[in-house]
């Protein structure tokens, strides 16, 4: 997608020229009309001085995902990247890198990111990007034991890199909705919400309980509140707390959010995916073998979510997020780079929640 076109989420209110915390104030029509510029459209508004524009428009620009499947994993994560590899380097500019991996449990391997597939993602901007980077989680659990477990702490002295874990930031207050639509304060990581960070979603392709698919956007979405371990307080909870349904909370949570939190570049790690009752340790293999990667995390997760076998338009946060202009959802508008999608159909098995909501 050329940069022009892409407005990054997290600067979008501020580029409207006030944050949440405006509405939160009450701050008057006055002030809000100033800020929002535009016809006004009749019968609309609850303010007659209040001008009202259209938020959002769907994305008409195509999209580039790049598709590899193969044997070796490493390998098949750096293909995806070379593909795009001159739109990648130009859409960093002088950022700081925040590559995020999948460590939300510390004690399951199937459920996180492979150190092979990070270790791909970094020695493709190696040649490139001289300056450190950050590899960061804020997991379920314990982050920097899940770091340990799974050799992610070596690559402080194989790459120039600093392994962190996000929940020992500091944070602002958001609102999600809880119970009965109940307005619910959680506590958002800051580095998530920082514009000068360059967020890189390296994401395991898995089945999920609430919302069919973990992949590259809720890799981010959901690792963005605060789990407080000391005082066992996870403002990740709070995003579904009712129970599963396929209106679930989490599909508007995430949408909500990602209107501030979003990430620059989606890499999807393919190689083994987690199908069943994932995304935990219910969850079981399946050889996929493919990777993904765009600068539209919106149109690699529909792709993907089209190779594990699922239907984009059921997934609410993907058609949420479309309808929003968030990315490109028409398959006819997204450039598949690599291997053709055909050879790289699965058959994932849905999360037996999501069977029963879907009778699949």
């Amino acid at each position: 997608m050329p940069e022009k076109t892409r407005l990054k989420r997290r600067d979008f209110i501020k580029s409207l020229g006030l944050g949440a915390g405006a509405f939160a104030l009450g701050r008057k029509a006055d002030v809000l009309a100033g800020a929002f510029p535009g016809p006004r459209f009749a019968g609309e508004s609850l303010f007659p001085d209040f001008p009202l524009t259209q938020l959002y428009k769907k994305v008409e620009t195509p999209s580039r995902v790049s598709l590899v499947k193969g044997g070796d994993r490493y390998d098949i994560v750096f293909k995806s990247l070379k593909m795009i590899e001159d739109e990648v380097l130009s859409s960093i500019g002088d950022k700081k890198i925040l590559l995020k991996p999948n460590i939300v449990l510390s004690e399951c391997p199937l459920a996180v990111t492979h150190i092979d597939a990070t270790r791909a993602v970094l020695d493709f901007l190696a040649p490139h990007h001289k300056k450190e980077i950050l590899i960061a989680e804020s997991g379920n659990q314990n982050t920097m034991a899940g770091f340990k477990n799974y050799g992610y702490l070596k690559l402080e002295k194989e790459y120039n890199v600093k392994i962190a874990d996000l929940n020992t930031e500091g944070f602002q207050y958001r609102y999600a909705l809880g119970l009965d639509n109940k307005p619910v304060a959680i506590r958002i990581i800051n580095t998530f919400l920082d514009p000068d960070v360059y967020l890189i979603s390296l994401a395991r392709m898995k089945t999920h309980n609430y919302v069919f698919v973990t992949l590259s956007l809720k890799n981010v979405l959901v690792a963005a509140p605060l789990n407080d371990y000391p005082t066992k307080k996870n403002d990740k909870a709070l995003m579904h707390m009712a129970a599963p349904a396929r209106n679930d909370l989490l599909h508007f949570n995430m949408f909500h959010l990602a209107q501030e939190v979003y990430p620059d570049l989606a890499v999807i790690d393919g190689f083994e995916g987690m199908e069943g009752d994932g995304p935990g340790p219910r969850g079981t293999p399946i050889a996929s073998r493919v990777a993904l990667a765009s600068l539209d995390p919106l149109a690699a997760d529909i792709i993907a979510t089209r190779v594990m076998g699922f239907d984009p338009k059921t997934v609410n946060y993907l058609t949420a997020m479309a309808e929003a202009g968030m990315g490109q959802s028409d398959f006819e508008k997204i450039s598949l780079l690599g291997t053709p999608l055909d050879e790289c159909l699965c058959a994932f098995k849905p999360n037996m929640r999501m069977a029963e909501l879907y009778k699949l």
